[in-house]
């Protein structure tokens, strides 16, 4: 319930009936909330905010000037369905910042996870997931049902295509144009992505150890520079690396289906 007493809500706010804010939520000048909106303990909104629709901010989000969130999706097919926009705990949305509800032509959700920073004018389109620690730079845009894996970095002026996916642990560089799949922890760049390695200090973040480090190398060389039909390097790389978690975890994430297909080209090397 909204708790005027409690609650930081500055005078010039708007505030529709049957918006849920927490007793230590701060609403900063000119925010506009929404009746379907919620927002847990130490959310701020620090002025000119806009939310709207079925809207549920995590504990500690902190929004900027002009950032607006839950907003009808930019789908000519939609007609007004009732949707979801949810964003968790710790995570930043900074100035100009614009992230869509979702549809009911995609799952229903536009979800973003714990501890992202999403940078000044960034757009987050329908249906699109974001894993937890995901950090997303300046001028980026996401089309709609775009997936982010955990921890993965988003250069500025990026563009991805809708339903693209970039795995966890990934780093697409700035100006990079991302129309298919992205494995985890892979380094991308290019105005058409190429890859360009692997990117070793995340993995090391992660806990990776020298074999392992050592192994997801040979890996990755094996699978996008190695002899033969990809789908087979992808099935002998399986068997040769079962014990390895991290390439593990990039082998499921190609085998996962996938709209547009794994990025396979390797800069400096003919498609």
């Amino acid at each position: 319930m909204l708790d005027t007493v409690k609650s930081m809500i500055h005078p010039s706010a708007i505030i529709e009936d049957g918006a849920t804010i927490a007793p230590g939520a701060k609403i900063g000048p000119f925010c506009t909330v929404g009746k379907d909106v919620v927002l847990e303990e130490g959310v701020e909104l620090v002025s000119h905010v806009a939310i709207s629709g079925r809207t549920y901010l995590g504990a500690g989000v902190k929004l900027f000037p002009f950032c607006t969130v839950g907003l009808e999706p930019q789908d000519l097919k939609y007609k007004g369905e009732e949707t979801e926009t949810v964003i968790g705990p710790r995570t930043q949305i900074r100035e100009h910042a614009s992230i869509h509800r979702g549809t009911v032509t995609g799952s229903g959700i536009t979800k973003i996870g714990a501890d992202c920073l999403l940078m000044a004018t960034v757009h987050v389109a329908h249906d699109c997931v974001l894993g937890d620690g995901v950090i997303i730079s300046n001028n980026v845009a996401l089309g709609g049902h775009v997936e982010i894996g955990d921890r993965a970095v988003i250069g500025g002026n990026a563009a991805l295509l809708q339903f693209t996916r970039v795995g966890a642990g990934a780093m697409v560089g700035g100006l990079t144009g991302v129309t298919r799949d992205v494995i985890p922890f892979a380094r991308v760049f290019g105005t058409r992505a190429e890859l360009l390695g692997l990117n070793i200090i995340g993995l090391k973040r992660r806990g990776i150890n020298k074999a392992q480090l050592v192994e997801i190398n040979q890996a990755y060389k094996f699978l996008f520079t190695g002899p033969g039909v990809f789908a087979e390097r992808v099935a002998q790389a399986a068997a040769l690396y079962k014990d390895n978690v991290f390439v593990g975890e990039m082998l499921a994430f190609m085998a996962t289906p996938s709209k547009h297909g794994i990025l396979t080209n390797v800069a400096g090397e003919a498609e």
